[in-house]
């Protein structure tokens, strides 16, 4: 909408100022005594002109090409190498500049070679020849506006950078308050499942057995107060300025010995085996492997039943495979439906990777995940 806007405005004032320039013209011819072919001439010159000059943002070449070939009609022409009017003087400085101001590449080249033609058929043409006053006064005729429009050109391509980058920092932003939510999601599933189903179980055996009760109120008092500090990092970071906000600091599949513990601790036992040599990751991978085994280790504890879970990791050369089985009976329906599952495909899809999920035939559900390393986003 800015540059739409900011367009508009330049053709107007393009627009505006070839007007300005085309009535000085016109102006002069009425003012100056001359032949009555000489005043249409020049007046039929400066509508041309003006014609030109208002699209000289957009296509700024025919206006300096209009003026390279007035230069050479000068050779031929007598009167066109009198005093110059003053208007179509203007017009030339307009010109070099709009072409040095407005075109890249090829065409920057196409208007440096046009303006040098100019810039050497006013000596070709001139009365007086070729001195070093002239060589010095039409330099500076023909080169201030050029070094002017390159400048303008730079600081408008600076601009523009600037303000992509100020867009990409947003779009960044935007992006690390999503993953955020989901991380906020991962951790308030997984660690309200774990105190629920501690709650459960201790309430049961709070008369008959107090001592695994209390067990389960530390279990419950020890994953609450983990979770609270991560939600409070979090939403910590969420609070914080758009310009100063960090990454946040996140858990990795070298942490999952202790995920594994705690959910022993609510009651799945868990079987965990590495295949293959475990290496370095890189960091986005390593986080969305963690935060998978984390949900779907939840999801077993809450709604596969009475079961046991199993998780491998296999390091291959190129990909890394995770996957997490349970041989539980199951609450749900299996349909893999969930936010969890959700956030999870979403994790995979990042990076290219595969995803799939489902019953097994002899009881239980595995999920199965494949992540590539070679093309992994960090």
């Amino acid at each position: 909408m800015r540059h739409e806007l900011e367009g508009f405005l330049r053709q107007r004032g393009d627009g505006a100022l070839a007007a300005v320039l085309t009535t000085i013209v016109l102006i002069e011819v009425v003012l100056t005594p001359a032949p009555e072919y000489q005043r249409l001439a020049t007046t039929a010159l400066a509508f041309a002109l003006g014609v030109t000059a208002a699209r000289r943002s957009r296509d700024p070449l025919p206006l300096l090409g209009l003026m390279l070939a007035v230069a050479a009609a000068a050779l031929a022409v007598p009167w066109l190498r009198g005093p110059t009017n003053s208007g179509v003087f203007a017009f030339l400085l307009l010109a070099v500049y709009s072409a040095s101001a407005h075109t890249s590449g090829r065409r920057t080249l196409l208007a440096g070679a046009m303006t040098l033609g100019i810039y050497a058929l006013v000596f070709v043409s001139s009365e007086t020849g070729i001195t070093a006053d002239a060589v010095v006064f039409f330099s500076l005729i023909m080169g201030a506006p050029w070094i002017a429009g390159r400048a303008v050109r730079q600081r408008r391509l600076n601009d523009r950078e600037l303000e992509q980058e100020k867009t990409r920092a947003a779009a960044a932003i935007v992006e690390e308050r999503a993953r955020i939510a989901r991380e906020l999601h991962d951790v308030v599933a997984h660690s309200i499942s774990v105190m629920v189903i501690q709650a459960r179980g201790g309430r049961h055996v709070l008369d008959s057995e107090p001592a695994d009760a209390r067990d389960a109120f530390e279990v419950i008092e020890w994953t609450g107060q983990q979770a609270l500090d991560e939600m409070r990092r979090l939403v910590g970071m969420l609070r914080s300025g758009d310009e100063s906000l960090p990454l946040a600091p996140q858990p990795s599949l070298r942490e999952l010995g202790t995920l594994v513990d705690q959910v022993q601790a609510a009651g799945l036992p868990v079987q965990l085996t590495v295949e293959g040599e475990p290496r370095d990751l890189p960091p986005g991978v390593d986080l969305s492997a963690f935060r998978i085994v984390q949900e779907a280790l939840t999801n077993a504890l809450t709604h596969a039943g009475p079961a046991h879970a199993r998780v491998v990791l296999r390091y291959a050369a190129d990909e890394l495979e995770v996957e997490i089985s349970d041989d539980g009976p199951g609450t749900g329906g299996g349909t893999g439906s969930g936010y969890g599952l959700v956030g999870m495909r979403e994790r995979v899809s990042v990076y290219g990777g595969e995803l799939q999920a489902g019953r097994r035939p002899e009881g239980g559900y595995t999920l199965r995940v494949r992540l590539p390393l070679r093309t992994a986003r960090a």
